[in-house]
């Protein structure tokens, strides 16, 4: 077993100064270049990546991590932010206005529907249409295969019989 090599500090500072002025150059290159295994790269890069944004920072989440409670506090505080005002709060927790919009109109769809019970009876009945339509489906195919099966019996029968009567 080969066994685990150490790097300096410096080196993986140099190393990822080199990836990230490496131009139109893959990381796997680059790596190649300097003998690291371009995993080991990528990790070093991820590393750096996550200590940039530091630990609890909001950066940390996607658009679609934040919970329905951060969703609605950023609703409020975006509420009455314009233009580039607006833009600069998204930027700080990074997001996009269009997610913003996005999220509103969730919440003014979830606040405006039926109840729950019209809901549960709607995507009832929508199951059971999907039951039959497997059915169907199943059945459909099951004739589709016989009527292959039968097409190629007799193209056999017809190349067996064919072949003696000659």
């Amino acid at each position: 077993m080969k066994a685990k090599q150490t790097y300096s500090a410096e080196f993986k500072e140099q190393a990822l100064s080199k990836v990230l002025r490496r131009g139109s150059q893959t990381v796997g290159s680059v790596a190649d270049e300097l003998n690291v295994n371009s995993f080991t790269l990528r990790n070093w890069m991820k590393g750096t990546m996550s200590a940039a944004r530091g630990p609890g920072s909001e950066h940390a989440k996607r658009p679609e991590d934040w919970s329905l409670e951060d969703r609605l506090l950023a609703l409020q505080q975006s509420h009455g932010l314009v233009d580039e005002a607006l833009n600069a709060w998204c930027r700080e927790r990074g997001l996009f206005v269009h997610h913003l919009a996005q999220w509103r109109s969730d919440f003014c769809a979830a606040s405006g529907t039926g109840s729950r019970r019209e809901n549960a009876q709607e995507v009832r009945e929508l199951k059971q249409v999907n039951v039959q339509l497997q059915r169907e489906l199943n059945r459909k195919e099951k004739a589709l295969a016989e009527a292959a099966a039968l097409l190629v019996l007799q193209k056999k029968y017809r190349a067996l019989f064919e072949g003696e009567a000659e």
